[in-house]
Parts: structure tokens; sequence; C-alpha cells
């Protein structure tokens, strides 16, 4: 799509996101209540993946409870979105009413000792935000926050979700040129770096098979693969939704040293942390994610 086609399908949608982003949270959240019903009862995105995923996910849960945390799901997926949105024009001090880090001064020692932070994360609660742990600390000048990520196949979308994800002036680097950026990072003062580890593997991606929710499931390890070639500190974010829009999130230590761990023990760490966050609130897990594949019934 040349520039010009693009600035005439794009333009309106720009505008209308835009517009969004100006509203109050209150505001925002009848949006989202809308965009739920057109999504979950009307479009039903993705809902047989959902329902499969879910009730693969909790047999022991009542058909009743499984349809409660679909039915709950589409609703923070919704929310998630205009969250999302609004960082196209939220303030810092609006940022931290929101998002509550807790244990960055466990990041801030291994600044001062001039060593680099791996963090994993995963698509659970609002991941779009946790770029903003860097108004949670005192992290020196020289290091550089940034997160791993996929670019989308929509040039525009990619380019919009990049917007998005600088807002707090952390970079973004494709997945194709982690280990060469955060040479250079180290090299220059350090790095903070998130990397989103939940997903399924690609074709061409190493994996390593964990018992999770109930399931064997294929876990990315070229995270573990990179860190240990690094050594930088490992830890995870414990995420906490304790209200509509508010986020508690905790930072546990995975490993001191990435180059001292047994092979796997990273991403094993990853995938218990993560299976506890799902089952205290699985509601906000993106379950509408292809994560295990399903025979065709």
């Amino acid at each position: 799509m040349n520039k010009i086609v693009e600035k005439i399908v794009y333009s309106p949608l720009n505008a209308l996101l835009h517009g969004l982003a100006h509203l109050p949270f209150g505001a925002l959240y009848v949006v989202s209540d809308c965009l739920c019903f057109v999504v979950h009862r009307v479009a039903r995105y993705r809902r047989r993946i959902v329902e499969a995923n879910i009730n693969a996910s909790f047999p022991e849960k009542s058909e009743r409870e499984r349809r409660e945390i679909v039915d709950k799901f589409y609703h923070h997926f919704c929310d998630t979105f205009v969250e999302t949105v609004k960082l196209l024009h939220i303030s810092e001090e609006e940022m931290r009413q929101h998002m509550r880090f807790v244990g960055c001064e466990q990041i801030e020692e291994y600044v001062r000792q001039g060593r680099s932070v791996a963090v994993y994360a995963a698509h659970f609660g609002n991941w779009e935000w946790l770029t903003s742990i860097v108004l949670w600390g005192d992290f020196g000048e020289n290091v550089q926050f940034s997160q791993v990520y996929r670019p989308l196949r929509n040039k525009w979308f990619d380019e919009f979700y990049f917007r998005l994800r600088s807002r707090f002036n952390t970079v973004s680097i494709p997945k194709t040129n982690v280990l060469r950026t955060l040479l250079r990072f180290r090299g220059t003062g350090g790095y903070v770096t998130g990397f989103i580890s939940d997903q399924k593997p690609s074709h061409n991606d190493g994996h390593h098979s964990v018992e999770f929710l109930g399931q064997p499931t294929p876990f990315i390890t070229g995270t573990e693969l990179i860190l240990r070639k690094l050594d930088p500190a490992v830890m995870v974010f414990d995420v906490e939704k304790t209200s509509r829009g508010h986020y508690t999130i905790k930072l546990v230590k995975i490993a001191d040293s990435a180059a001292a761990t047994r092979e796997y023990e990273i991403t094993d760490t990853f995938a218990r942390q993560l299976e506890q966050n799902i089952r205290r609130q699985p509601e906000i897990w993106l379950w509408s994610h292809n994560r295990w594949r399903r025979p065709k019934h």
C-alpha cells in the first residue's frame, strides 16, 4: 500500500484513536463495554479457541465457572485495547496511579553494580503498560530500557504500536536483532529489557516442553539462550489486577546470573510463575492466542 492510499485509508482511524485516547477512563470503559458486546456476542472473535483453551486448562471447574472466565476474559480483552490506546495521551502522573511496580530497588541495585537486567513478561494484565516501569525508580541516565517485539504484518499498525511502546522513551527491539542490540546497550551503560515469552514458538524457534496448566506446552527457549550468553540478572513480572484499570506488578528474581543457571531453569521458572498468575486471575491472560494446537472436530 503506497503512502497516499495509506493516508486515505488510515487517517480517519488515526483521528478516531486519538479522540478515544483523550477520553477519561470512565468514558473509555463505557466504550469498552460496548466493544465487548460486539467482539464477544456478535463477531464471536476467536470464541472457539478461547473456550477450548479454558476448558482444557481448567477441567476441574464446572461449566458455569468456565463460562464466567470466558465472559470476564472478553471484558478484560476490550479493556486492554482501550487502555493501550490511552497511551497516546496519558500523563506520567496518571500512569503512576494505574500501574504500581514493587521491587524496583532490585533493578536499581544491579544498575549501581554495572549489571544489566532481563525481565520475563507475558500477555497477562496489560502488557503494553509495562513500559511505564521507567517511572518507578532512579535507574541512572545511561541504562537503556527496552522491550523485544514481533513486528506486525500490517505496516500501519506496526508503526502505531511502535509509537505507543515508545511512550516512556523505551526502545522496541525486533526479535531478529536482539543479541546485537543488547550487546551494544551493554557496552554503553547497560540495559533493562522485557521479553514477552508466553507465545507459542515459531517453527524456526527452539522450544522446551513444560507441563503447564495440566498440558504439555512448548515454551520459547531462544530468550534463555541469548540471556545465558549475555549474563544479565533475570527477573519476572508477577502481575495482579487490583481493580478495573489498576495493576500491581511485583518484580521477582529468577536468577542473579543467567550464565550460572542450568539448561531450561529460567524457562521452567518463568512457566511456573506464569501459571500461578493465571490460576489466581485466569480472565486476564490472552486466551485468544492459539497456544495449543488442537485437532479439528
